[in-house]
């Protein structure tokens, strides 16, 4: 088939072109400056107004090009949807509060903080590109382009032995995450004849029936997404790279990198998949329940902090994965009982989560005294009383996380969980509110070690102006947003549904 690029295809792209022409800026500085690094507060602002033109490109791409009719470009290769815009702007924020604790911490800020600023531009590239991918082979290599950039910004840190085992373990186990995906890929090419995420969509309810090659394919493909989002089994590599990654690194693989692969993962369960296989579904809702169990039992048993995130991201996964199974379920044009639709509930989970979780490493950043520094819980004794501001940002981010209300955190479960019930998964909603419940231990551990142990609590000894900026924006974000979590959430539909039809606000969604 020719496909005949027109001048709304390239604007289309032009977020991404500005995206990469901005991640090229730092390096040519650098170049013609002798190889030497520039002043890295220059290097920041590059890298922040390519993410912020990018931004402001995406949405202008959306209101003045694309309308209800016509959302796609390439033929049909792309697709600027509701999904692509909101978790696309999400990402380019997240990545902009990423640059800033990168340009803090002991681990990014030096001499390759030149590349460390295009690696992560052209990471957030690769995500756009996953975003928008209405097609398999451009998803594979959106999500290519996001995870070598990965694996190349942990290799560098200056931290010269973790850093380096936590990139060859990334590599080593996302390259099989993506080979499997690609051999799912490959089955679904051979028995739906066509790579198109619509033409796939449209099929399924028939290659679900009668072709166990696409069933096969569908399920290795549902596997690959499994490896990237942490779903048990396939989540033992998470915590040895996140405790190896520098923290922004860190911070920025639990919310960007997490948030645009959940995205993908959606596309392809929204095939309804999981209607035509009741193995496949059942197989699905227990690597849920495993998932929150194991995160969370990890995280009760850790006293690194940075390792307790990570058990607590891979049970976040645990509750991110019970939305999509709704998704896989919930009907195209049916009523709801509730007025709650699935893909918004996961889209508002995960814009909250990024706020909490970012705020939650940020507060490592301002401890990591080098590249080699280890936080542990304990360090933050005695924290409440000389850092008054910034131990109260970090309790809003971990109650939230933990789902108290009324934070942004608690709204994103409500919303969660009762679509879950909403489409006859009471007993999965269930562990989720019960693990939520055993969360709470050590979600609170920090809090009480703060405010009622006594300590040095000795921060870094440079100023950390950026990364303070970012716990308490993140704190503020998640008060607020939480104050009108029933607005922001028909917000998240009002985008999803592309059009300004009012839409109904849910329950008990504000305050």
């Amino acid at each position: 088939m020719n496909i005949v690029i027109t001048m709304r295809d390239l604007f289309s792209v032009s977020p991404l072109i500005a995206l990469f022409l901005a991640s090229l800026i730092p390096i040519t500085v650098k170049v013609l400056n002798g190889n030497e690094e520039q002043n890295p507060a220059g290097t920041l602002w590059q890298g922040i107004g390519g993410l912020l033109a990018a931004a402001i490109l995406l949405m202008t791409v959306y209101i003045l090009v694309y309308d209800q009719e016509m959302k796609t470009a390439f033929g049909g290769a792309l697709i600027m949807d509701g999904k692509t815009v909101a978790v696309g702007i999400l990402t380019l924020l997240v990545g902009c509060v990423s640059l800033f604790l990168m340009y803090d911490n002991p681990s990014t800020r030096g001499e390759q903080f030149s590349e460390l600023v295009f690696l992560t531009l052209n990471s957030i590239f690769g995500m756009l590109v996953l975003l928008a991918a209405n097609d398999l082979i451009i998803l594979f290599v959106g999500l290519e382009m996001m995870s070598l950039s990965l694996y190349i910004m942990i290799a560098i840190s200056h931290e010269q032995k973790l850093s380096k085992e936590a990139a060859l373990k990334y590599f080593i186990l996302g390259g099989l995450a993506s080979a499997i995906l690609l051999y799912g890929i490959s089955f679904i090419f051979g028995s739906a004849e066509s790579t198109s995420l619509a033409v796939i969509l449209e099929r399924t309810p028939e290659l679900i029936v009668n072709s166990k090659l696409y069933l096969f394919g569908i399920s290795l493909a549902i596997l690959g997404f499994c490896f990237k989002v942490s779903i048990f089994p396939f989540h033992a590599w998470t915590p040895d790279v996140y405790q190896g990654s520098p923290t922004p690194h860190a911070a920025f693989m639990a919310t960007a990198v997490k948030a645009v692969s959940f995205i993908a993962f959606m596309r392809l369960m929204e095939s309804k998949a999981l209607e035509g296989s009741a193995a496949l579904l059942n197989v699905l809702q227990w690597m849920a329940v495993f998932t929150m169990i194991v995160g969370n039992v990890g995280a009760i048993m850790q006293n690194n902090f940075k390792r307790m995130l990570a058990y607590s991201s891979i049970a976040h996964s645990g509750y991110l994965l019970v939305g999509l199974i709704t998704v896989g379920l919930e009907p195209v044009n049916g009523a709801l009982t509730l007025g709650l639709g699935a893909p918004a509930a996961v889209i508002f989970y995960l814009i909250g989560y990024s706020i909490m979780s970012l705020g939650a490493f940020a507060i490592i950043t301002l401890f990591e005294r080098d590249e080699d520094a280890s936080i542990s819980i304990e360090d933050l004794a005695g924290y409440a009383r000389k850092r008054p501001v910034m131990a109260l940002s970090l309790t809003v981010c971990l109650l939230s996380m933990a789902g108290i209300p009324p934070t942004l955190g608690f709204f994103g479960k409500f919303y969660l969980f009762t679509t879950a019930m909403d489409q006859g998964l009471v007993w999965l909603a269930l562990w989720g509110m019960l693990n939520s419940v055993i969360a709470v231990a050590y979600y609170l551990r920090p809090i009480v070690v703060m405010y009622m142990r006594d300590g040095e609590a000795v921060e870094a000894p440079k100023a950390l102006n950026a990364t303070r900026a970012a716990l308490i924006f993140c704190a503020l974000l998640i008060v607020v947003l939480g104050a009108f979590s029933g607005q922001l959430y028909m917000l998240v539909e009002s985008a999803l549904n592309s059009g300004p039809a009012a839409v109904t606000a849910p329950p008990s969604a504000s305050l």
